[in-house]
């Protein structure tokens, strides 16, 4: 199963949490004192706050899978559309180990597909990541991109990678 993924930034984690507790009629499954997440099956999705980022709103939208298979298939289909795409392999955030990578809709709006792999008790194990983030574990639009122009495109030739990188790298 897929579940669709929402993460947004709040200026007041309780009063958010008693507001979207009323609306799904459901407690969050986890709460920490700057997180809350709900696991909610009817609709599927992954709903997430916190009070780490600079600005209310949403942060970044995604699709968790249940499984490694189908999070090589939505890696597949990104490469195939040579979107731009930040591989971020096994990593922590948000309380909890995964299996992600990133890439960014024309908006500029970051799309998150993980795999959840176990829980922590940290928001981020930082002595661990080697990418930078902003506040929360969403990478920027030009981490995205520059990460991608890295690396060639399973359609791409060696002659057009190396032009493409030797113009964004």
């Amino acid at each position: 199963m897929k579940r669709f993924h929402v993460h947004l930034h709040v200026q007041d984690l309780h009063q958010s949490i008693s507001f979207y507790s009323k609306l799904f009629a459901a407690e969050p499954t986890r709460t920490e004192s700057d997180y809350a997440k709900w696991m909610l099956e009817d609709p599927p999705v992954n709903f997430a706050i916190s009070t780490r980022g600079h600005e209310p709103g949403i942060d970044h939208l995604g699709i968790q899978t249940d499984n490694s298979d189908d999070l090589a298939e939505l890696k597949a289909r990104a490469q195939a559309a040579d979107l731009a795409l930040l591989d971020e392999g096994a990593t922590t955030c948000c309380y909890a180990k995964s299996e992600k990578h990133w890439i960014t809709d024309p908006q500029g709006i970051a799309w998150e597909h993980f795999h959840t792999l176990g829980t922590i008790p940290m928001f981020r194990d930082e002595a661990k990541e080697a990418v930078a983030t902003t506040s929360c574990c969403t990478p920027s639009t030009d981490q995205i991109k520059a990460a991608s122009c890295c690396v060639p495109s399973p359609s791409q030739s060696q002659a057009a990678h190396q032009a493409a990188k030797s113009s964004c790298c």
